[in-house]
Order: C-alpha cells, then sequence, then structure tokens
C-alpha cells in the first residue's frame, strides 16, 4: 500500500528578537477607543502568564513571507537529500502574502509557491506550485493535501511551507499583538510503501456558523488612525473555548482511525497559539480516553518564539527533531500527534509514527 512520510525538514527563525519589556511603552486601548485600566507592566505580566511568550521574532525588513519560507525549504530539500528537480508540488500555506514594511497591503500576485519555486531556481514545468489559506492550520492541511496527491498516484515528492509575517498585521494599539511573531517551516512528504510508519491517518474540520469571525480583519483601536487599514483581529475568549471543545475531539478522530492506542502516543505537536489554552487541550484530549497527560509530552516553543501562525508546527516539529529543545526527542518508532486550530474555524490533526 502506498503511504507517505516526511523524509526532511527545516525552519528559518528569524533573527530580530522583541521581548515582553518592549511593549512598556505602548499605548494599548480598547476596542472603544479607551485606555485599559491597568498600567503596562501589569498587562505584560498578566499576558505572559496566560500565553507562556516572553519573547517573539520579527523577520528583519528586507525579508518577506516568501523569503523566510525560501530558507526554510531549503534546508528541508536538503535534508530529505532529495534533488529539488523531483519535487512534484509545492504547496505553501499562508494568510497574508507578501507584506513589506511600511505597507497596507497583502501581495500574493504571482503566488508565494510560485515565488519559492523561483527563488529555488526550479526548472520543472511539472512542479506544481499553488498557496493555501486555511488559518494556523494551513501547513498541517498541507502534509494531508500531499499525502492525497501521493496515494492517488500522481505525486511522489512534496514540499510543503508554512510561513507567515505576522508582526506586519497587528495593530500596535491592541495588546494581541504580542502575541503575534513571524517564522517558517518546511518539510518533504515523499511516498512509500514502509507499512510501519508514516502518516497513519487524519482529520479536519470546518466550523462556519458562529466561529467563522472569531478571527477576522477590523480596524486599529486607535480611532484616529484610518478606517480602512486593516489588522488581523481575534475574539480571544471564545477562541479559547473554540480551541479546547473541539481540537481534542478532532485528535481523537485522528487517533480512533489510525488504530493506535492512546498509551502509544509519544509527543504532541499542537499549534502554539497561547500555552494554558493548549494546555488545557491536551488535558482534555487524555481526558477523553480517561488518562492524565503524560509527562513531557508536549513540547512548546511558544516561550520564546512566540505564535507565528502556520509556521509554529513545522518549526517545533523541525527543532525537537534536530535536538534544540532541551528534554525533547523523537525517536524511531515514535507515534506522534500534529494537531492545530485557526481561522475558519478550522481544526485539523495527524496521527504519525516514525
Amino acid at each position: 500500500m502506498i503511504s507517505s512520510k516526511i523524509t526532511g525538514t527545516g525552519t528559518f527563525i528569524p533573527t530580530l528578537k522583541k521581548e515582553n519589556t518592549d511593549f512598556l511603552n505602548e499605548k494599548f486601548l480598547n476596542a472603544d477607543g479607551s485606555a485599559l485600566a491597568s498600567e503596562n507592566d501589569v498587562i505584560i505580566e498578566k499576558f505572559k502568564a496566560i500565553t507562556g511568550i516572553q519573547e517573539r521574532r520579527y523577520a528583519r525588513a528586507e525579508y518577506t513571507s516568501s523569503d523566510l519560507a525560501f530558507f526554510a525549504a531549503q534546508k528541508a530539500i536538503e535534508d530529505a537529500h532529495i534533488n529539488k528537480e523531483e519535487i512534484d508540488y509545492i504547496i505553501f500555506a499562508h494568510n497574508f502574502g507578501d507584506v513589506k514594511v511600511g505597507t497596507i497591503q497583502g501581495d500574493m500576485l504571482p503566488s508565494l509557491a510560485t515565488r519559492v519555486k523561483y527563488k529555488l531556481k526550479i526548472e520543472n514545468p511539472n512542479c506544481v506550485a499553488y498557496d493555501i489559506l486555511f488559518g494556523c492550520p494551513g501547513w498541517i492541511q498541507g502534509v494531508i493535501q500531499a499525502q492525497a496527491f501521493i496515494k492517488a498516484g500522481i505525486a511522489k515528492k512534496c514540499l510543503v511551507i508554512g510561513a507567515e509575517t505576522l508582526s506586519r498585521v497587528v495593530d500596535k494599539y491592541d495588546r494581541d499583538s504580542m502575541i503575534y511573531s513571524d517564522g517558517a517551516g518546511a518539510c518533504i512528504v515523499e511516498e512509500t510503501t514502509e507499512t510501519d510508519s508514516g502518516i497513519l491517518s487524519h482529520a479536519t474540520q470546518t466550523f462556519a456558523k458562529e466561529e467563522a469571525y472569531y478571527l477576522h480583519y477590523g480596524s486599529s483601536f486607535n480611532k484616529d488612525e484610518d478606517k480602512n487599514v486593516r489588522y488581523i483581529k481575534m475574539f480571544g475568549r471564545k477562541i479559547y473555548e473554540f480551541a479546547i471543545t473541539n481540537v481534542p475531539t478532532a485528535m481523537k478522530m485522528a487517533l480512533d482511525k489510525s488504530g493506535v492506542d492512546i498509551s502509544d502516543v509519544k509527543k504532541i505537536f499542537i499549534h502554539q497559539a497561547n500555552e494554558k489554552m493548549d494546555e488545557a487541550i491536551v488535558k482534555r484530549f487524555f481526558r477523553l480516553y480517561k488518562m492524565a497527560v503524560p509527562e513531557g509530552i508536549m513540547p512548546m516553543s511558544i516561550h520564546k518564539l512566540g505564535n507565528s501562525s502556520v509556521a509554529t508546527v513545522p518549526t517545533l516539529l523541525d527543532l525537537v527533531l534536530k535536538g534544540k529543545i532541551e528534554n525533547q526527542s523523537v525517536h524511531k518508532g515514535d507515534v506522534i500527534i500534529l494537531a492545530s486550530v485557526g481561522a475558519g474555524m478550522n481544526v485539523n490533526a495527524i496521527v504519525y509514527k516514525y
């Protein structure tokens, strides 16, 4: 039976570090434009306690999302030891396109996947490049699509990328701006006939009733700013409640389809959105099986890297595989779960065996 497996990973972590203390002099406002009741030091300390974020990374001014993606893609191709001309698909997950510093418009013409193909100097016209917009779960969904192409017999090697420069689409007057960061992660997904490794199962759902606009574009909280300039906005409490309810069930759907016992799951790589939310998701997931959360099962990178949307899961996976997160590792035969939640509202999960 034809299946698929990840044969190489790569990441690009921007060099510009922005610590929580760098926000002390910002002017945070409520949605109605009024000043927040607390001082910034109190706001920042509460923010850290909830999200776990101490610092985040921003891309240098000369780089856009497609540049970050190119850097990560190069590393993934090198890690997989493949000929780039043999790549059948380049699937690029993002949400805002290339946003240059000082601009108010995302650039997606040509597609960012096409830009990466151009930067990689791939000449093969049969290498098909396209973008997907799927919120933060975009990279995981790209991996699911790559597997579908491979199982259908129309691809043998796919490059899947998640990259974003969220620092350029945030409202500096909104305290939620402290959550977001920039980064890129990529992987090579290849055909395999191995029956004891690779993607075992997956699950994806879209909730689009009242949940559809939990993440959306909105005007600045500063009413003196141009109302036609739009920024990423979210209903944080609603997203939290949605995530802790629906992500565990999606993970369970995927795991139950895989035939793997919950006790055999060694690691969970979950979208780095909010530390408390991720902990609650994993706790509820294990509660569905009447189990306590095993120690060390959930690697985290949000403390130092923040929330880079589609880039968090591939970045976290690469860091663990390369031994760059203390006391975290993945070994041959380990079963892991990849899971995410984001704009749409979308949730998805993959059960994978190394």
